[in-house]
């Protein structure tokens, strides 16, 4: 993956700029919770009168308000990750889930694997 390791190498080379990420991140996120509260009558009102479209508007708005928001974070903190750690992996478990347990127990033994990688 090299958008990945770009994003890696770039954080880690402008640790300021990373850090402005993360801030960046917090700021839109109680912006976003701000801006619920002080417009949620005014958003109400103005999706009553079409709900089919203004409603699939309101949504592609939420969801690239959170996209925008993780995508921040995952600038600002991808300095702090390991060289060997690979991008944009998933557990062993969902791929070949086989066993007494099934998915469970392998979900289970790859959360108990992270919590003593990370410690």
């Amino acid at each position: 993956m090299p958008v990945c390791k770009d994003v890696k190498r770039f954080s880690r080379t402008h640790e300021r700029i990373a850090d402005f990420f993360s801030l960046l991140a917090v700021v839109f996120l109680f912006a976003s919770i701000w801006a619920v509260t002080q417009y949620y009558q005014v958003v109400m009102t103005w999706l009553l009168h079409d709900v089919v479209v203004r409603g699939a508007i309101l949504v592609v708005a939420v969801v690239l308000d959170v996209l925008l928001i993780v995508a921040m974070l995952a600038v600002g903190s991808a300095r702090f990750s390991g060289d060997d750690e690979r991008c944009f992996g998933t557990f062993r478990g969902r791929r070949n889930y086989t066993g007494q347990g099934g998915m469970f127990s392998s979900w289970l033994n790859h959360m108990e694997n992270v919590g003593k990688k990370h410690r």
